[in-house]
């Protein structure tokens, strides 16, 4: 599993195409493999797609047509071998050239026009006749919902097994992780090295592990320059920063034999559910981590910005923390 850390991967392309890659790399091949990629097909989304199918090399490939909506071509062999991806080259069909003008007109191949392998798969066409299926605006909807499930269904371990109250996260009791044993990175956008731990703390992240051995001459937080691609362990939330000790505090269900592991904490763009925050029951005054007092001005807090993304240089350590 990889932290890719955000709900769509528009914004890197790239890196999602090298977390595929990764996870796929894991794959042993002793039993059928089912691949759900994403509803993004319109676009760089269906060329990003071609890049996909042209790097598992599927068996059978199942396209399913949108309602009262034709605007997608069926990913036949065929369609996939000429079309040009985000990344790779379609092998287009090219005239060639007349030697002599009692010739006919052929066709072919051109000749080292891309890097596209010849796609072998069945494709499997279903057409849904229930109405409202695919409309736009609806599937973003209910995946934010899903996706707030599933984070509460994995917090719910925190909880005690015994049927009772729900422990807010002020109750529960977390681990303290010393700033210099993890390495710390956020993924989906900048942030100034003195503004870090305000965007770390309350914060989802991801427990991770990377093959490097962390090395710091000080105690202060280790940042990674560069987003790596490793392995995620679990998920958990820092409930809390001391600066003064420099010590994380992290709530999370990760048995401590896998914790022993992480060395890295993934700060991406998921949100914690908003019920978590504000149902924190038995709070005198102010709910901790919920404020409307905001400074927009601060870097990082501003709308995400597309940027065009180059080849990524190897990541390292930034031990300067000032």
């Amino acid at each position: 599993m990889v932290y890719y850390g955000q709900t769509s991967c528009e914004q890197d392309t790239e890196r999602y195409l090298d977390v595929v890659k990764y996870v796929f790399s894991s794959y042993k091949k002793e039993v059928p493999l089912i691949i759900n990629t994403m509803g993004w097909v319109k676009g760089e989304g269906l060329l990003l797609l071609i890049d996909t199918i042209r790097l598992l090399s599927p068996s059978h490939i199942v396209q399913m047509d949108v309602y009262d909506w034709k605007a997608m071509a069926p990913l036949t062999p065929e369609y996939v071998h000429l079309t040009p991806g985000l990344y790779t080259k379609g092998r287009q069909q090219a005239r060639c050239k007349r030697m002599d003008t009692s010739e006919v007109e052929s066709w072919r191949l051109s000749e080292g026009e891309g890097d596209a392998s010849d796609p072998e798969y069945k494709l499997l066409y279903v057409h849904p006749e229930f109405p409202r299926a695919g409309v736009a605006g609806e599937a973003r909807v209910h995946s934010g919902i899903l996706r707030d499930m599933s984070i509460l269904g994995y917090l719910g371990q925190l909880q005690s097994p015994d049927v009772g109250a729900v422990l807010p996260l002020h109750s529960l009791v977390p681990y303290q992780v010393p700033f210099n044993a993890v390495a710390l990175r956020v993924i989906h956008t900048d942030v100034a090295p003195t503004n870090i731990m305000y965007a770390v703390n309350a914060s989802w992240v991801g427990l991770c592990r990377i093959p490097d051995e962390i090395k710091c001459q000080t105690d202060g937080p280790v940042l990674l320059t560069q987003t790596p691609v490793c392995d995620c362990l679990g998920f958990g939330i820092v409930r809390g920063v001391d600066m003064e000790k420099k010590l994380y505090h992290i709530l999370t269900p990760v048995p401590p034999e896998n914790l022993r592991l992480v060395n890295c904490l993934l700060l991406g763009n998921i949100a914690i559910p908003n019920c978590v925050l504000v149902g924190q029951q038995g709070v005198d005054g102010e709910i901790p981590y919920v404020t409307s007092d905001y400074n927009y001005s601060i870097l990082g807090s501003g709308k995400l910005k597309k940027k065009k993304h180059f080849k990524r240089r190897e990541y390292a350590f930034e031990c300067d923390y000032t």
